[in-house]
Formats: structure tokens, sequence, C-alpha cells
């Protein structure tokens, strides 16, 4: 029996430059499932996306997804991507498997965390203040370029990943330091700078675009402070979830929030395209 993917609709043009196209998976003609493959609006047309893959359930666990998954690459690379992405969600274990035996990586994890009522205290010693403008123009130039860097880093071209850098905090930071709903603290321990906070107030939840320990003064307990801050920042403006995002590999930063009770929600993967 021969799998194969047949468009089920014409090549998508969107507002927002990105493309895709829906794909019928098919037996011998017999359509099994459908998978949807699109480029990444983060990274352009350079990086494709795999935004759904659905084998239908009596033609499950016979390959159809392995070689639908495949076939996408080969489209991908007719596109002219280089790399090609996409995510699970933190519950699936079974397709996560399934994307890392087929050679996907993951590249970043999304997690969350259910807070309390109450704002968790600081150690003693430690107090958190207001970023001035003067330590958000610094702090702004270094996080922009250490946000590119671990993009770089991961496998996306320099080009895409800067682009990306400039996009998010025009995204996120159309007002500096004044966009609304936005918290950007220095922590201290005993009046000794130690570290940096970006926190942003959503709707339903807070989520941690940043936290850094300065160099000087890591491996004292000072993530966990900034991560308490946050949690105090999020219960006192009235949100009970707290959300970020961590780069594989970063394993102090995962250990220190799986000890601290976050969960993953989402798996983002990637995979090279030779």
């Amino acid at each position: 029996m021969t799998t194969t993917l047949r468009p089920a609709e014409p090549l998508q043009h969107h507002a927002d430059g990105t493309r895709s196209r829906r794909y019928r998976v098919c037996v011998n003609s017999r359509p099994v499932g459908e998978i949807h493959l699109g480029t990444s609006a983060a990274f352009g047309d350079s990086v494709a996306h795999i935004l759904d893959l659905r084998i239908d359930e009596p033609d499950r666990g016979r390959g159809r997804g392995t070689v639908a998954a495949l076939a996408a690459e080969e489209v991908a690379r007719d596109w002219g991507c280089r790399q090609i992405e996409t995510s699970v969600p933190g519950d699936a274990e079974a397709v996560l498997r399934f994307a890392t035996a087929l050679g996907y990586v993951v590249r970043n994890r999304g997690m969350e965390k259910q807070l309390g009522d109450t704002p968790p205290e600081l150690p003693a010693g430690t107090s958190a203040r207001p970023m001035t403008p003067q330590e958000f123009g610094v702090w702004q130039a270094h996080e922009s370029e250490q946000y590119a860097r671990t993009w770089i880093e991961r496998g996306v071209p320099e080009a895409a990943a800067y682009a990306r850098a400039r996009r998010d905090h025009e995204q996120f930071l159309p007002l500096g330091a004044a966009t609304e709903n936005t918290l950007f603290s220095v922590l201290e321990h005993e009046g000794t700078r130690v570290g940096t906070l970006w926190v942003s107030l959503r709707e339903t939840k807070a989520y941690v675009f940043d936290v850094e320990v300065d160099a000087a003064h890591r491996g004292r307990g000072h993530g966990r402070s900034l991560m308490l801050l946050a949690e105090r920042q999020a219960v006192t403006a009235g949100r009970r979830v707290l959300a970020l995002n961590v780069f594989a590999g970063n394993t102090p930063a995962e250990r220190l929030y799986e000890s601290l009770g976050y969960r993953t929600t989402r798996y983002m993967l990637y995979k090279p395209l030779l």
C-alpha cells in the first residue's frame, strides 16, 4: 500500500505573510487523514510548521502518520524551507515520542503554575523595586541580544532570530517601560542588586517574559527569589496562573521551575531539513 499526500485546497496566502495548505493523507487514493502545513509566523518562509496532523482511527498504528510527516518535509523543502517545527500538548506523551522518533528536538516548552490566594514572602534580606528608566535601557539592549542568540543557538538562522527579537519587543513593549500591565523589577539582596524580572499581566494570567540573575550572584538561590517575586506580583494583581517559557538545555531553570510546581503545557520542537 502507498501513502501519499494530495492537496485539499489551493495554497493559502495569509495577511501576516505566511502561507499554508491542507493535504489529504491517502492510502492507494483512499483518504485516511489530513495534514495542515504552513510557514512560521515567527521566523518566516525559511521555517515550515506542521499545524495539524490527523490520522483516522481505523488507520492508526500502521505508520500512516510517519509517512505523512516525512512527505510534509518534502513539501517544505520544495517551499524552500530549511527547518520544520511543530508543537505538542504537554500531556500528549505518545505524540511527543512520535515526533522525537522522527528526529524532532525539543526547542522550548511552555509551563504554568496555579497560584494560591496569598502572595509568597521573599527570603529575609531580599527586596524588590521598580527598574529605573536608565536601567531599563541597558536591560532592554541586553535582553534583546540574549533573546536572539538563544534562538540562533537552537538552529534559527541569524537574520530570522534578530528579526524575531525586534518583532517580539515591538509587540510586547510598544511603549517600552511604560507599556500597560507590564512590570519591570530589580531584585536586591542586602542592598545589592542581584537580578531582574519582566512580568506581563494578561487578562486571565500573568506571564514571566524574562528572569535573570546577574552573573556575579548566580548559584545562591536568587533565581528562586525572582520567581517568588513573580508569583507575588501575579497574586497581588489578581492573577491566579503564572506562565513562562523555558528553552531546552537551560537545565538550572528547568529544575527550578519543576521544583516550584510548574507543569509543562506545550512542547515546541524543530528539525533541520537537510
